[in-house]
């Protein structure tokens, strides 16, 4: 008879002892996000940046991405410009860091320096785009404090609705509000809210497909400003994995060296 009363009073205080916080339901969801993401060397891709105007009105860059997984810290990564002719050559090299602030240089051929880009300056537009130079950092969960605010539909998906709170210096951002696809854990949607939290943009992640059998890339990323009426567009294409790259393929004199 103890024994069955024991086990009813565990029965009862059971959701007690296991209830989340929403602040732990959203960590434990971007975690296994990032748990899911880990293990891919590194890649290559080339992708073309399309500028769109308030009129509609189009400009479109051609670049080539590489990005080297460093396990522990943040990933590092190096775009190359190949066109248009006045952007020809521009490289754009970024160690995320976990906690500490990042290091991100810009090699401009016309002026034939690289300059380094403070971390003040992080939250300013990457080249004319509607990206911002955080933007273009790896995903490191410690960059953030996170809250599971529902499960919703987007699109026909069923997803988690979770706030990322910024924990690093100078962002532009107070918070952001990302749909994640409960299936395959990736961000499929992400609202951008300002230093006065008021919507500044939106991200869209479009035409996932999965390489080497586990992970998830989009063919086509979409940033529109709601603030300026402009967008860009980040078309993906290539994709190759476990090339062999090091960290020499990603000193700071390759900057200038890179084509």
């Amino acid at each position: 008879m103890r024994k069955i009363l024991l086990l009813f009073i565990l029965a009862l205080l059971q959701p007690l002892v296991y209830a989340q916080t929403p602040e732990q339901r959203g960590l434990e969801i971007v975690e296994e996000l990032d748990r899911r993401d880990t293990g891919f060397g590194d890649s290559v891709a080339e992708l073309k940046m399309i500028l769109i105007n308030r009129s509609g009105d189009q400009s479109v860059r051609e670049l080539e991405m590489r990005t080297l997984e460093v396990i522990g810290d943040g990933d590092k990564s190096l775009s190359i410009f190949s066109s248009p002719r006045d952007i020809k050559g521009t490289a754009f090299l970024s160690f995320t860091h976990a906690l500490e602030a990042d290091e991100q240089w810009l090699y401009l051929p016309a002026l034939k320096r690289v300059k380094r880009i403070s971390s003040s300056n992080k939250s300013g537009p990457y080249l004319g785009s509607e990206f911002a130079f955080e933007d273009l950092t790896s995903f490191e969960v410690k960059k953030f404090n996170y809250k599971y605010l529902r499960d919703e539909v987007f699109k026909g998906i069923d997803c988690f609705v979770v706030e990322f709170y910024p924990q690093y210096e100078h962002s532009g951002y107070t918070r952001e509000i990302a749909w994640i696809d409960k299936a395959r854990y990736i961000p499929l949607k992400i609202d951008f809210y300002d230093r006065k939290n008021a919507p500044l943009k939106t991200l869209e992640n479009k035409g996932y497909r999965q390489y080497l059998d586990q992970y998830w890339r989009p063919d086509e990323v979409v940033m529109t400003n709601h603030q300026n009426g402009k967008s860009t567009v980040l078309s993906w294409e290539n994709y190759q994995f476990r090339n062999g790259l090091t960290d020499r393929d990603f000193d700071r004199n390759t900057l200038k060296r890179a084509r």
